[in-house]
């Protein structure tokens, strides 16, 4: 599995050094490299066996293969995690770039094979998959109908994971996001806004007090968009109580159609007019807005098809303002 990002040669990486990183293919096992990389990184020989499909033993007979043709120890144990050792530290450094060339190779190989740039998997949020990505993807399918795209969808916590794991190559999320290995890059601010019946009668400024004394419909807890419309009841001294929490943005302002209470939504549900109908939409005070960012692993390997998805998502912020 490569993982490692495919930007062009660093500043200072010499011709004469990456004609040493070839050279040492030939006598390197780049499997065993990999299988390296993944037990430093995971801390663990179990964890490497678990993401490589393969069993504890067989790892550590690659890892041992590897000391053995290399004549030094690469990895040790500190107190029940693994870690390079200074000599592992460095060889890490040059199989990254191993990793790095070895899946640019067979990137550019394979388009000539099957014609295809490429497999993308995105993760994001409901809301953001129902409202803002169908015309990003529209797009690219009429300009790219062999690149394949799957999207999933889950809270920020289990996407973030899920691209830390690999098992998404790009994310589009609500912050706040973190990682010690991902990239993660604000794209465009969303402002939260009250939708309400027009049998509901609103009061003139819409603060948090004001929106206590209503029926509020809120998101389901657990996912950052709840938290966010939380903590701004919170700055106000309010633990809102809402009459009922949902998962479905759709249903929420189904709910709110039939004139059984207010719901505090991501503008971005509300955008068109087709959207809006039949209901009020009212800016709150102060004014509360979520930012959704770009989250990919830093030495993730952007094959064509995802320099694509990735240079669309980071233009959402110019076309949803324009």
């Amino acid at each position: 599995m490569a993982l490692w990002q495919a930007h062009p040669i660093k500043e200072g990486f010499t011709n004469y050094a990456v004609h040493e990183i070839f050279l040492s293919m030939k006598t390197l096992n780049l499997d065993y490299l990999r299988t390296f990389l993944d037990v430093i990184e995971l801390g663990s020989f179990s964890a490497a066996a678990d993401r490589l499909s393969l069993t504890q033993p067989a790892v550590s007979l690659q890892i041992r293969q590897l000391e053995n043709r290399l004549g030094t120890r690469l990895v040790e144990r500190i107190g029940r995690r693994a870690q390079p050792t200074g000599a592992g530290a460095e060889l890490a450094g040059y199989a990254r770039e191993l990793d790095r060339l070895a899946a640019r190779a067979v990137e550019a190989v394979s388009r000539h094979a099957t014609g295809t740039i490429g497999r993308v998997r995105i993760g994001t949020g409901a809301t953001a998959c129902i409202y803002l990505l169908p015309p990003l993807l529209r797009e690219l399918r009429r300009r790219f109908p062999s690149l394949q795209i799957t999207v999933s969808t889950g809270n920020t916590a289990d996407v973030v994971r899920a691209v830390d794991d690999n098992t998404i190559d790009v994310a589009l999320v609500t912050l706040p996001a973190s990682g010690r290995l991902l990239e993660i890059t604000p794209i465009l601010d969303d402002e939260f806004v009250l939708l309400a019946p027009a049998s509901i009668k609103l009061p003139p400024r819409l603060t948090a007090q004001a929106l206590s004394a209503l029926p509020i419909l809120l998101f389901e807890p657990g996912g950052n968009t709840r938290r966010i419309a939380d903590e701004w009841f919170r700055r106000s001294g309010i633990t809102l109580k809402p009459e009922m929490s949902l998962g479905s943005v759709e249903a929420i302002k189904e709910l709110v159609r039939a004139g059984l209470g207010c719901a505090v939504l991501p503008a971005m549900a509300v955008q068109s007019e087709r959207h809006r109908k039949g209901l009020v939409v009212r800016s709150l005070t102060p004014k509360l807005h979520r930012t959704l960012a770009l989250v990919i692993r830093r030495d993730k390997p952007l094959h064509r098809g995802l320099k694509e998805v990735v240079g669309a998502l980071t233009r959402l912020s110019k076309t949803t303002t324009e």
